[in-house]
């Protein structure tokens, strides 16, 4: 399974826009000088799961997981990747812990 594309870029580019656009949040409190958190590890990324929003921080290696991918297409559908909060997974925060779990 691959992520749908709205232009012809190689996975690997649009796998970058998409981090790119849930790390650029702007310098923002608690993010630096390059719009990145500065609480997340590097090779990681935050998420945020559940009707709370609530945030978790994952690895980048999720990304080319087919079961990853498929939340993030959900994600696209659902709330579009372009806004200031970063990347809403639309599902219970019971099922991506066990998915999440189950990647690892």
């Amino acid at each position: 399974m691959v992520i749908r594309r709205s232009s012809k870029l190689p996975q690997t580019a649009v796998l970058k826009q998409i981090l790119k656009r849930c790390s650029s949040l702007g310098k923002k409190h608690g993010y630096d000088e390059q719009g990145l958190p500065v609480d997340v590890p590097k090779g990681h990324f935050p998420v945020y799961v559940g009707e709370n929003r609530t945030r978790y921080i994952v690895p980048i290696s999720f990304l080319s997981r087919p079961e990853f991918q498929t939340l993030l297409r959900q994600a696209e559908e659902e709330f579009g990747f372009n806004h200031d909060m970063g990347i809403t997974i639309p599902c219970e925060e019971e099922a991506f812990e066990a998915l999440t779990s189950a990647l690892r």
